[in-house]
């Protein structure tokens, strides 16, 4: 996934309907800062998101998704010489290129009493990327200070539990949970594990939040997958 690209895309399309980074944001029920965040290549957006951006500006997602490496291995190719042995050549590294860089797409939702999340994993038969951007408390009103938020993704395999990766937000003075929860961002690149690796349930997320006095307070996420996924 070629994340440069895609924050160029958005920033070209952005700029091309004269919008500012706020009016682009407002469109789809981000910050401003979100949006300067994908056109900066610190993030992109999660899968229901880029949804809408590529149905509303006309754009190819799978395009929009793959490395674009084609160009690159073309010219070195080019260099070789005319003859059966290159043209075969050529194109078992087209081949292996159009494997490398085409990338489906899972949606991963939670809806549970207490918290609403969108994400995505993007993958191909070698590898796969995780993002979760979109981390909502629906819960009963919590007026409770918090100076930390973690949030750690786990995969569960029966009773065992790795984890994948973390993330840690702290706020001087201390802030709502629904304010905390706005910079907790997952962008996991290049996973060693595959997609068909994940069953619906075996990822969870567990977010632990600090209050004013120390106390954590703990819940724990199961990610639901669209659909087990089928690599190719």
């Amino acid at each position: 996934m070629d994340q440069e690209k895609i924050g160029k895309t958005l920033k070209e399309i952005r700029k091309q309907n004269h919008l500012t980074q706020q009016e682009f944001a407002e469109k789809f029920g981000v910050t401003y800062q979100a949006v300067s965040k994908w056109e900066n290549n610190k993030s992109i957006p999660d899968i229901t998101i880029l949804k809408q951006i590529c149905n509303i500006y006309n754009l190819d997602m799978n395009e929009l998704l793959s490395v674009e490496k084609k160009e690159k291995k073309k010219k070195a190719i080019s260099k070789i010489g005319i003859g059966v042995f290159v043209i075969i050549f050529i194109l078992l590294i087209l081949t292996f290129i159009n494997q490398e860089s085409n990338f489906e797409l899972k949606e991963l939702t939670a809806n549970c009493k207490n918290f609403t999340i969108t994400g995505s994993i993007a993958y191909n038969r070698n590898k796969t990327s995780i993002h979760i951007s979109n981390i909502n408390y629906c819960g009963k009103k919590d007026t409770n200070i918090y100076k930390k938020m973690e949030c750690i993704l786990y995969e569960k395999n029966k009773e065992k539990k790795t984890k994948i990766d973390n993330y840690t937000y702290k706020k001087i003075g201390g802030s709502t949970i629904e304010e905390l929860l706005r910079n907790i961002k997952f962008n996991i690149h290049d996973y060693v594990k595959t997609c068909k690796s994940y069953t619906a349930n075996s990822l969870e997320l567990e977010i632990n939040a600090t209050n004013q006095k120390n106390q954590i307070i703990t819940y724990k996420i199961p990610l639901k997958l669209e659909e087990n996924c089928n690599d190719k």
